[in-house]
C-alpha cells in the first residue's frame, strides 16, 4: 500500500487525496482542471446535495453517463453520502437501463444529456411509457444545463445541498463503514438476466491497491482512462486507483483512436490500460509517429489473447516499460490474477498472471488439463443483490466462486483462459451473453429459433453470429434483423452477421449444442 496511508472507505480515500496530493491535477479534460484539493471540494459538494436529496445510508445511486469529470463527482459524492453507487452501461437502451434502475430499487439517477447522438433521457421516458414505471426512483437529475420539467439539472440539484453544513457532509462521509457496500454492478449470465454484484468499501479498497502496487502505478503518472467507468475496471482499476497514487486522470469518453493519440501527446500519459484492440489500433495507424507517445510507460491489457507480437511492439515501437496482463471478472471485484513486473513476455502474452495477494485460484481438473476457474478470498463478492438463489448457484459453501471460466493452471500458478463455460464472448473488451441477446432476437415477429455464438473478427477480436430459423412464410434478411437489433439492443451485443438455417442441433434434453454450430462455422471470422 503507498506510503502511510490506509483506508477504511472510499470516501475516506477521497479526503486522503484531496489532503496529500492538494496541487496535484486530479482530472483533466480539454481546458477543465481539476486539483486534488479542488476534487475534494466538488465531491463534498456533490454529498451535500445527495444528503439534501434525501439520499439515505444504503440507498442506491444509479449513474448513466460517460467517462467525464461530472461522472466522478457525482459517483464518489454519492457514495460520500453513504449511499451504494449503481453504474448503468452506456451502451444501454431505455429498456435496459430502466430493468436495472427497477432492479435495484435506485432511489436517485443520474444521466447524461445528449451522447453519441442519442439522448439518454429521451430513450428512458419512452421505455417507461405505458409500462410498470420506477416507483423506488424519487430524482433524476441531468448531467446538462438543460433538462424536462419534472427532472433537475446538475447545478439546480448541486444548489440544494447549499443548505447542508460542511460538518454534516464529513459526518456522513465519517460514519461510512469499509463492510458496507459501496457499489452494485449489474452482470449478465447464462440466463440472460442482470445480476447485480455487491462489493463493499473494503474490498475495493483492498483490490485496488493491490493492482496499484502490480502496476507500479505512482504519483505524477498521467492516466488515460478509455475503459469505461460504468464497468468495474475503468471506476477501480482508473478512478480509485488514481486517488490511491495521485495520479491524473484524463477521462475519454469513447474510444477514438485519433483522440487517444492526440491526448497521449497533448497530456503526455504515461499509464494506458485498455483491450488488445485499443493498443493494436495505436500501433497500426498510419499517423501514429507524427505524435509524441514517449511517455507512455505503463499499459495494462487483458479481456482477450494477446499476441506476444503485440507485447513485443508495445515494449520495442513505443518503448513501453511495463506491459502486464490480468484476468478479473465482476464477482470477484474486477480482478483475480496479474502477471508481475519482470516476468518473460512469454508468460504476459500466453497468461493472465497469477493469483492476486489474498485470493486462491484452482482449477477443477488435473494438473496442466482444462477446467472450471475457482476463486475464493478478500476480493469474491457478498452475492447477488436480492437474489440467493443465483448466489447460491457460484458461491460455495466454503466461499469459492465459480466464475464460468475455463482455464489452466501452469506449474508457477499462472493462469491461462482457454474457454468459457458461459458462452460468453468479448466485444472490443465488452462481455456479450448469447442468452440475453437470443432472448431480444426471439422478439422479432419472424424469428422462429435462434442460437448466438461469437466468432473471430479482427479488430473486435470477437463479434457474434446468429444461426436463425425464420416464421414459416417469413422474408427476413440479414440485414433486416442487424437492423432491428440495433434498435433494440446496445450496439456491442448486435450480431455482425446472421445465418439463416432450416434447425438448430440440440441434445436429448433440448438445449443447443453450441459446438456443432462453431463445427459447422465455415467463415474465418
Amino acid at each position: 500500500m503507498d506510503g502511510d496511508v490506509a483506508w477504511g472507505s472510499v470516501p475516506e480515500l477521497v479526503r486522503a487525496a484531496a489532503a496529500r496530493y492538494a496541487d496535484t491535477e486530479a482530472v483533466v479534460e480539454g481546458r477543465t482542471r481539476i486539483t486534488y484539493a479542488e476534487l475534494g471540494a466538488r465531491v463534498e459538494r456533490a454529498a451535500a446535495a445527495c444528503i439534501a436529496a434525501g439520499v439515505r445510508p444504503g440507498d442506491r445511486v444509479a449513474l448513466w453517463a460517460p467517462n467525464s469529470p461530472a461522472w466522478i463527482v457525482a459517483a464518489l459524492g454519492a457514495v460520500s453520502a453513504g449511499a451504494v453507487l449503481v453504474p448503468l452501461n452506456t451502451r444501454f437502451k431505455g429498456a435496459e437501463a430502466a430493468d436495472v434502475l427497477r432492479r435495484s430499487g435506485a432511489r436517485l439517477l443520474f444521466v447524461t444529456g445528449t451522447f453519441l447522438g442519442t439522448s439518454y433521457v429521451a430513450s428512458l421516458r419512452r421505455a417507461l411509457a405505458g409500462g410498470p414505471g420506477l416507483p423506488a426512483l424519487e430524482q433524476v437529475v441531468v448531467l446538462a444545463e438543460d433538462a424536462p420539467a419534472d427532472y433537475r439539472t446538475w447545478k439546480d440539484f448541486l444548489a440544494g445541498g447549499d443548505t447542508v453544513s460542511a460538518a454534516r457532509v464529513r459526518a456522513c462521509a465519517a460514519a461510512v463503514e469499509g463492510s458496507w457496500p459501496s457499489d452494485i454492478v449489474f452482470t449478465s449470465g447464462t440466463t440472460g438476466r442482470p445480476k447485480g454484484v455487491v462489493i463493499t468499501h473494503a474490498q475495493t479498497l483492498r483490490a485496488y491497491a493491490v493492482w496499484s502496487d502490480l502496476a507500479g502505478l505512482r504519483h505524477g503518472d498521467r492516466y488515460l482512462i478509455v475503459n469505461p467507468f460504468f464497468h468495474t475496471f475503468g471506476y477501480k482499476a482508473g478512478v480509485i486507483a488514481c486517488l490511491m497514487r495521485g495520479a491524473t486522470m484524463i477521462p475519454q469518453p469513447v474510444f477514438d483512436v485519433e483522440t487517444a493519440l492526440a491526448n497521449i501527446a497533448a497530456e503526455r500519459v504515461s499509464v494506458l490500460p485498455g483491450p488488445p484492440t485499443l493498443h493494436q489500433s495505436l500501433l497500426d495507424h498510419p499517423a501514429r509517429d507524427s505524435h509524441d507517445l514517449s511517455a507512455l510507460r505503463l499499459v495494462v491489457t487483458g479481456a482477450a489473447v494477446v499476441p506476444l507480437r503485440l507485447v513485443e511492439r508495445l515494449r520495442g515501437e513505443l518503448g513501453v516499460e511495463t506491459v502486464l496482463t490480468a484476468y478479473g471478472l465482476s464477482e470477484a471485484g474486477g480482478l483475480v490474477t496479474m502477471c508481475r513486473r519482470g516476468d518473460d513476455p512469454s508468460v504476459i502474452a500466453t497468461t493472465s498472471g497469477r493469483a492476486i495477494p489474498g485470493t486462491e485460484v484452482r482449477v477443477e481438473a488435473p494438473p496442466g488439463e482444462p477446467g472450471e476457474v475457482l476463486v475464493r478470498g478478500f476480493n469474491v463478492m457478498r452475492g447477488y443483490y436480492e437474489d440467493t438463489a443465483a448466489t447460491a448457484e457460484v458461491l460455495t459453501a466454503d466461499g469459492w466462486l465459480r466464475t464460468g471460466d475455463v482455464g489452466v493452471l501452469d506449474a508457477a500458478g499462472n493462469l491461462r483462459i482457454t474457454d468459457r463455460l458461459k458462452d460468453m464472448f468479448i466485444v472490443g473488451g465488452f462481455n456479450a451473453y448469447p442468452a440475453e441477446i437470443e432472448r431480444t432476437l426471439g422478439l422479432h415477429p419472424q424469428v422462429a429459433d435462434v442460437a448466438v455464438i461469437g466468432v473471430p473478427d479482427a479488430r473486435l477480436g470477437e463479434v457474434g453470429k446468429a444461426f436463425v430459423v425464420r416464421r414459416p412464410g417469413a422474408v427476413l434478411t440479414g440485414d433486416d434483423l442487424i437492423a432491428w437489433a440495433r434498435r433494440e439492443m446496445a450496439n456491442y451485443k448486435v450480431p455482425r452477421r446472421v445465418e439463416f438455417v432450416t434447425g438448430l442441433p440440440r441434445n436429448a434434453s433440448g438445449k443447443v449444442v453450441k459446438a456443432a454450430l462453431r463445427d459447422a462455422d465455415p467463415a474465418p471470422g
